[in-house]
């Protein structure tokens, strides 16, 4: 069987009797498929319309509709049957099209249509991001695609200024120059409380928010603070995915420039603020230029607690939101360029936070928010967002002691817990029987369900898969790129993911490169897998071996497996070496 046209192939022949975990592993993809299916044809109707009460806003708005469909490009990259694929495209044209139709009568900015050019009209990139995290990764199983590539290519131009309608980019000051930015430009006055939380609805007796609100007022005031979205802001670093990804697919430097401009921009604004990345830039492109000089200013900023939560009376300090995204965004100039610098910064940035720390009755307490008296919200944990993500990024051992403990899957990799895989597909598993009994008990119907109500039902549960099978970082709705070791392809179907029969894993990440064992579990058939360093081929493989060591010198290596057979290959990596992409191996 032809592999590539450039292949180095590998064989593994010595028997294997099939190990839990791979059994674990196949039966996982095999149950979440079932599961999937049902819950499509539980939500969805004919047209992929999901069947709820279609609402703009941040509570239940668009986003969380089309996170009902949130891991299933995923889960189809990783092996799972292409009628998953299916499904999700049917779901994502429906979401399109209802979100397209959906209009708001009071709030101003749906009015025409919640979506337009298949895109948000105008909102934050908080949600976003999360709405759009399973088209983003649809490129990875299915980059040929001639609409995901056309609306890849329309979505990044919003941010490129190649379509007058969506003037949401300053290339002079290297801003986007609202929170609020889409497919109609940005928002360039104060929001309101209804500009997020939508049309007035009826609560109480007809639906249950997420949000816990009892009513359309306390909706209002859950929003009442989010008013000062004028601005560059961090989060939307989150663009930068439309250009990494039309990059991806088309290879043409204008996107790659944009999104290394843009991000340096924020580099240039972080090294000048003190190591700390400010949360509002200015129309000006002053630090805090639209929120009187103050740099920690902003919805979602540095600043932003929110005194009273109306259904629990607590103060809530929501800087969170974007400290646990934007490091991705600095990841994203990694991905193009191989610079460490640009995450880097971001430890930088933890290095200095914690410098504030203070000494309370003898325990050190770390603060975690900055506002118009300097730090605050002090706490015994030290300021860590994304310090696993930079551990994966950097492999810097150090980084690991900011967290309160080591992960399971380090301490995995770190040959501390041999136990964590069977563990983690087995929690996986009882998840999805959970969630489908979940489901089978919901009594709502579509016009008492609002959009995220079936979300926390989704059968699609990657995060376990992520790590064992990829020694990659949970996708989850952050709204990036995958990042991850290794990725799989099937030569014989021509579709990525793992083969049928085939399990993998692996079970060490160093500076050199990895180690996995791949099983075939089918005792009568061969089996063809062809692994790829990194999820867009961005890592080298300098040398494979299972056994003897061979020169590879490429992105991908073939690995032939007998039937019944598996065993360990090492692959010996340069990473961050290959301009990212969305092809596959034999293209």
């Amino acid at each position: 069987m032809r592999t590539t046209s450039r292949e180095t192939v590998i064989a593994l022949d010595t028997p294997l009797a099939p190990p839990y975990w791979a059994l674990l592993e196949r039966e996982l993809l095999r149950a979440q498929a079932e599961a999937c299916r049902e819950f499509y044809a539980r939500y969805f109707d004919e047209r992929g319309y999901l069947q709820c009460v279609p609402r703009w806003g941040g509570n239940d708005g668009p986003d969380d509709a089309a996170e009902n469909v949130l891991n299933w490009t995923m889960l189809h990259a990783l092996g799972a049957p292409d009628d998953i694929l299916d499904r999700y495209k049917r779901a994502w044209e429906g979401h399109l099209r209802q979100y397209t139709e959906a209009r708001t009568v009071e709030v101003e900015l749906g009015r025409g249509g919640m979506y337009y050019k298949e895109f948000p009209t105008t909102f934050d990139w908080f949600h976003t991001g999360e709405g759009y995290s399973p088209f983003f990764l649809q490129g990875l199983s299915d980059p040929g695609d001639p609409a995901f590539v056309r609306r890849t290519r329309r979505y990044a131009g919003f941010y490129l200024n190649e379509d007058p309608q969506a003037p949401n980019y300053d290339p002079e000051r290297r801003i986007i120059r609202s929170l609020f930015n889409g497919s109609r430009g940005p928002l360039l006055r104060r929001a309101t409380a209804r500009d997020w939380a939508g049309d007035p609805i009826e609560v109480e007796g007809r639906f249950s928010p997420l949000h816990r609100e009892r009513s359309y007022e306390e909706m209002l005031e859950h929003f009442r603070e989010y008013t000062d979205i004028v601005g560059d802001h961090p989060l939307n670093l989150g663009a930068t995915t439309l250009a990494f990804n039309a990059y991806a697919l088309t290879g043409e430097a204008k996107y790659r420039e944009w999104l290394l401009a843009y991000v340096d921009a924020w580099v240039a604004r972080t090294e000048a603020n003190g190591g700390i990345i400010p949360t509002n830039i200015g129309l000006d492109g002053a630090p805090g230029g639209a929120c009187g000089g103050r740099w920690w200013g902003g919805v979602y900023g540095w600043g932003f607690t929110v005194p009273v939560v109306p259904y629990t009376g607590t103060v809530a300090h929501r800087g969170e939101q974007f400290q646990f995204r934007c490091a991705y965004g600095f990841a994203n100039a990694l991905l193009l360029t191989g610079d460490r610098r640009y995450v880097a910064l971001w430890r930088g940035m933890l290095d200095a936070v914690n410098a504030n720390r203070t000494v309370e009755g003898g325990r050190t307490l770390y603060p975690h928010m900055y506002g118009d008296e300097g730090w605050y919200h002090y706490t015994p944990e030290p300021f860590a967002p994304s310090a696993l993500e930079l551990y994966y990024w950097t492999l810097d051992r150090e980084v690991l002691a900011l967290l309160p403990e080591k992960p399971r899957w380090i301490a995995f990799l770190d040959g501390e817990a041999p136990e964590y895989p069977v563990a983690a597909l087995l929690e996986d598993l009882a998840v999805v029987r959970r969630r489908v009994a979940a489901m089978r008990r919901d009594a709502t119907t579509p016009d008492t369900r609002l959009s995220d109500d079936p979300n926390a039902l989704n059968p699609a549960q990657i995060d376990a898969l992520n790590r064992l099978m990829l020694g990659g970082l949970p996708t989850g709705r952050v709204g990036y790129p995958l990042h991850c070791q290794a990725r799989y392809f099937d030569p014989a179907r021509r579709r990525a993911g793992l083969p049928e029969d085939v399990a993998a894993l692996v079970e060490r990440i160093d500076d050199d490169g990895i180690t996995l064992t791949l099983v075939n579990i089918d005792q009568c058939r061969e089996r063809v897998v062809i692994v790829q360093a990194g999820a867009y081929g961005e890592h080298e493989i300098t040398s494979a071996a299972a056994g003897a060591e061979r020169a590879v010198g490429h992105r991908h290596v073939a690995v032939r497996l007998a039937p019944g057979s598996g065993g360990q290959v090492r692959l010996r990596l340069r990473r961050y070496a290959n301009q990212p992409t969305f092809a596959f191996p034999w293209a």
